[in-house]
């Protein structure tokens, strides 16, 4: 059985208010992505990686992996305008291993642990897909200009993670049949009709999204999450 991994990495990351997009910024010595990709490789059952970058990035992508040589790392693709374009087009360039499974994730969640891409990829042998998610918790509340105005049930809500793991010819035709873009590759499995089952996340896989989130990743390198 083979799994493919595919890194989402062609955004812009404009919260982060940097010159340089998220995944490209320097964490502890080496860029983001590096860490990330560093975080998939580290588990056996990935066959192979590639990278979806936006065509502007090759430099970028050569600077930050720089070094590594892990034979696994297929060269990236060029991405979309739409996070969804970018996801078929990486689907699409992976034809040629022709994968059992992929596994989709974000090129800004570098500390995704090795038990939880286990965890994502075994369902597969019973449905079509499965994520990382975490329960919502705390208390969910509706607004308008700031004002709470009433609240939501939070019974049966879920914050979803990646990565996320599909059997592969099955994203790849969903991917195909997409009339147009959604937020994330669950979406785009269950508007195809597909089975996707839900799988306890890691607080520690989180997005580095906002400049605050950069100092946490830091912290969470250096042991003191």
């Amino acid at each position: 059985m083979t799994i493919s991994a595919l890194i989402v990495a062609a955004g812009r990351g404009q919260r982060m208010a940097r010159d340089t997009p998220k995944q490209y910024l320097p964490l502890r010595g080496r860029a983001v992505l590096a860490h990330t990709i560093d975080a998939l490789l580290a588990s056996p059952l990935i066959s192979h990686v590639r990278t979806v970058i936006h065509a502007d990035d090759q430099q970028l992508y050569e600077t930050a992996l720089q070094g590594t040589t892990d034979d696994r790392i297929l060269p990236p693709v060029p991405g979309g305008t739409t996070r969804s374009a970018s996801v078929a087009l990486g689907l699409q360039s992976l034809s040629a291993q022709a994968p059992d499974h992929v596994l989709i994730h974000d090129a800004a969640r570098p500390f995704c642990p090795v038990d939880l891409i286990e965890r994502v990829i075994a369902p597969l042998d019973q449905c079509d897909g499965a994520f990382a998610a975490l329960p919502v918790v705390d208390a969910m509340w509706k607004a308008v200009d700031g004002y709470a105005t009433s609240p939501v049930d939070r019974t049966g809500l879920w914050r979803a993670q990646t990565p996320q793991a599909f059997r592969y010819d099955a994203i790849l035709s969903a991917h195909q049949q997409l009339p147009t873009p959604v937020a994330d590759d669950v979406e785009v499995a269950r508007l195809a009709g597909l089975t996707v089952q839900i799988v306890g996340g890691d607080e520690r896989n989180f997005k580095i999204t906002l400049p605050a989130d950069l100092d946490r990743a830091e912290r969470l390198i250096d042991g003191d999450f």
